[in-house]
């Protein structure tokens, strides 16, 4: 009979009693090594190809590019859907959209909802996160400290603050989010809600303005979602691993970005989006320089932390992952934002380096950012419930196979997409009769809808999604 990778484990001489050593480690970890910290980069709103790897967008990512020339970058991840709430929810539950319970941004995740955060600290992991959440972003509430429910979710303390508009909304003239009381507290807010009712406007306004905000470096709250993670290291058990989740504001709209971001990102000539009619070229590179200097900040701090880690002795012992919770149109096909079905929304970069991890490997296997609930589970020798839908990557991640998924599904509200290693099935979008197959090989951008030329390639994807319990 062949042995479970605990009795493996055990007999290679690595720990195995409660949290065990080396989940993500080689076989040559001892029992007495620390078992593994998972450091994960969650930024919102970050398209898959908005990295520096790919060479034809223009965006430094060099931290990014470095963590991926020692371990995996996949080149073929996807969101469970492509909206925060839901997509945060699929990947804390670790199932698809059709099972997550939150069909759109006002609904919460269920109280008492068995999380993979939750089983890290069972077994004895310190789980810690900060930034938005959006796990009960329906609520509207966060806590002046950022400690509302997030206990209930499996977190041993975090910060967990409002996203960019929820702040606004909510906390124009008296704070309901963490990050707004500290704008108020250092006479900041006023400035910063009417800067945003500026870049309100019409809809697309949010992109088109591209002026820098006037808020200081510090104060911009992507940066302060960073200090507050560093803060939360520090303040770690040394006697436990931990796991820090970084939840970044950007790089969503508005196009804010300071002073600082802005000397370095213009300049830039960035490609013109696809099937675009609504602005002039240098508008929808001003845009795109925008986002990218968001994408480039983010970068700074990973190397921030990775720095951090260095100097505390724990990089070797860290399994790092930097993913989005879905993508950017970025005005691809006259679209904005996420919530769409095409790859710019539901495609998302997803790049993991660390212990036992192999180096420079581009994978093209097709994963869902959704498996990440029990690779991280795997990876501190928890078990996996057999109620989810996630799949570690570990085996993918330590070289012992080359594929993971036949195909990704992802949804939103009515419309569901799958697809497999060529064909993409879209149905329900823009409308509930609407059906379009995409040829991902010869067709990447998605231009040209062959539906009524393949109609066994349409119902052999519609036979996935109905054995996936998906409307179709």
């Amino acid at each position: 009979m062949k042995p479970t990778r605990r009795e493996f484990l055990q007999t290679a001489g690595i720990a195995t009693a409660g949290l065990a050593a080396g989940a993500c480690a080689s076989t040559t970890t001892t029992s007495t090594a620390k078992p593994p910290n998972i450091l994960f980069f969650f930024p919102d709103q970050h398209r898959y190809d908005w990295v520096g790897a790919n060479s034809a967008i223009g965006v430094p990512t060099p931290h990014l590019d470095a963590l991926g020339a020692r371990g995996v970058r996949f080149g073929r991840a996807y969101c469970a859907s492509p909206l925060c709430a839901p997509s945060r929810a699929c990947l804390a539950l670790g199932v698809e959209y059709d099972r997550c319970g939150v069909p759109s941004n006002k609904d919460d995740l269920a109280r008492g909802a068995d999380t993979f955060y939750d089983r890290l600290r069972a077994a004895g992991y310190h789980v810690t996160g900060c930034g938005k959440f959006d796990l009960n972003k329906g609520e509207q509430k966060w806590g002046l400290d950022g400690a509302y429910r997030i206990d209930e979710w499996g977190f041993s303390n975090g910060v967990n603050s409002a996203g960019k508009w929820d702040a606004i909304r909510s906390g124009a003239e008296h704070p309901a989010d963490p990050y707004m009381k500290y704008l108020h507290d250092h006479n900041l807010a006023a400035t910063h809600v009417a800067e945003y009712q500026n870049r309100r406007g019409d809809p697309n306004r949010a992109y088109s303005f591209t002026d820098p905000t006037p808020l200081p470096d510090e104060a911009y709250c992507d940066n302060w979602i960073a200090q507050n993670g560093l803060d939360l290291i520090a303040a770690a058990p040394e006697d436990r691993p931990w796991f820090l989740q970084i939840n970044f504001a950007g790089p969503h709209a508005p196009m804010d970005i300071t002073a600082r971001m802005e000397e370095a990102c213009r300049g830039v000539t960035h490609p013109q989006p696809n099937r675009n009619t609504e602005f002039p070229p240098e508008v929808h590179n001003a845009i795109r320089q925008n986002y990218s200097a968001m994408v480039t900040n983010i970068d700074r701090w990973l190397g921030i932390y990775i720095d951090a880690l260095r100097e505390r002795g724990e990089i070797d012992n860290t399994l790092i992952v930097f993913s989005s919770d879905h993508g950017e149109m970025l005005g691809d096909h006259d679209l904005w934002g996420k919530s769409k079905p095409h790859e710019p929304s539901v495609g998302v970069p997803l790049v993991i380096a660390g212990p036992g991890v192999r180096k420079g490997v581009e994978s093209d296997a097709l994963v869902s950012i959704m498996d990440l609930a029990a690779t991280f589970l795997d990876c501190g020798l928890v078990s996996v419930p057999e109620t989810m839908d996630s799949r570690s990557l570990l085996p993918l991640l330590r070289g012992e196979t080359a594929s993971h998924r036949d195909h990704l599904l992802s949804g939103l509200g009515s419309f569901r997409v799958v697809r497999d290693g060529r064909y993409k099935l879209v149905t329900g979008y823009p409308n509930a009769d609407s059906v379009a197959l995409y040829d991902l090989e010869n067709d990447p951008l998605e231009n040209e809808n062959i539906a009524a030329d393949a109609p066994g390639q349409v119902e052999r994807l519609r036979q996935l999604l109905a054995a996936a319990g998906a409307a179709v």
